[in-house]
């Protein structure tokens, strides 16, 4: 999982770097959009890429059976984000940026029995629909031709608005992410292209310990039993267009 995780951010990294070098021999010479970062604020849009991961921590529970359970996700899928985006300049290398917006995404968990020497195994997809309202810091170095490399970090709220079924694990609809990333602001003649990559923490336990939904099939609820808590993760790819 962490290597295919190492093989999405290399590859991100290498594009990145080939976009940087073609923009510069491109752009040597004439220096697109000259006043653009001197605007009080501006506004742009963003589509996107990301994935979305879930650590469990487990509490060693064993269900009368003589049943002992472990959650992992061991793939990830890619989803879909679409963002707005308003941009305040606090000064020459600081912006305040909020990017509202909305993310389509899965998560494939797989649940095996460790004391069956079978290992009898189960899966859940967990579909979500994100809502989320970023709040981030930006610091841009200085402009180089028509290149600007910086810094993003913040917080996002988000609220998960996808229809939640019973199932073995069920998670809460909100969470509060910590974001820290980069990328490079690309001075088109019309535009700025900004290709930003960002990793984003989960703070809160998102699993739901309290199922009442499960009442008519106790047997499914070993599962959130077996369980002390589950965090978020997502990475994210984003192009903004301003």
């Amino acid at each position: 999982m962490l290597m295919k995780r190492v093989k999405f951010i290399l590859l991100t990294l290498l594009s990145l770097s080939a976009l940087v070098a073609r923009a510069d021999r491109l752009n040597d010479k004439i220096q697109n959009r000259p006043y653009a970062d001197l605007r009080p604020w501006h506004l742009g849009f963003s589509v996107g890429l990301h994935t979305q991961d879930l650590t469990f921590a487990h509490n060693g529970f064993v269900t009368e059976a003589g049943e002992t359970w472990f959650m992992e996700q061991p793939s990830f899928s890619p989803g879909f984000c679409v963002n707005g985006l308003i941009d305040l300049r606090l000064n020459s290398y600081f912006s305040l940026r909020f990017t509202p917006g909305m993310y389509f995404g899965n998560r494939e968990v797989t649940m095996v029995n460790t004391s069956s020497s079978e290992k009898e195994q189960l899966k859940q997809n967990i579909k979500s629909t994100f809502i989320v309202l970023p709040i981030d810091i930006k610091f841009a170095a200085q402009r180089y031709r028509n290149c600007r490399p910086y810094l993003v970090g913040g917080v996002m709220p988000a609220i998960d608005v996808a229809k939640k079924r019973s199932d073995y694990l069920k998670l809460k609809s909100s969470d509060v992410y910590l974001e820290v990333g980069f990328g490079c602001d690309f001075y088109l003649p019309y535009f700025k292209f900004n290709p930003e990559i960002k990793f984003c923490f989960g703070l809160g336990n998102v699993l739901q310990k309290d199922r009442p939904d499960l009442v008519d099939d106790p047997s499914m609820l070993k599962i959130t039993q077996s369980l002390k808590r589950a965090t978020s993760q997502m990475v994210v790819l984003t192009f903004y267009f301003e």
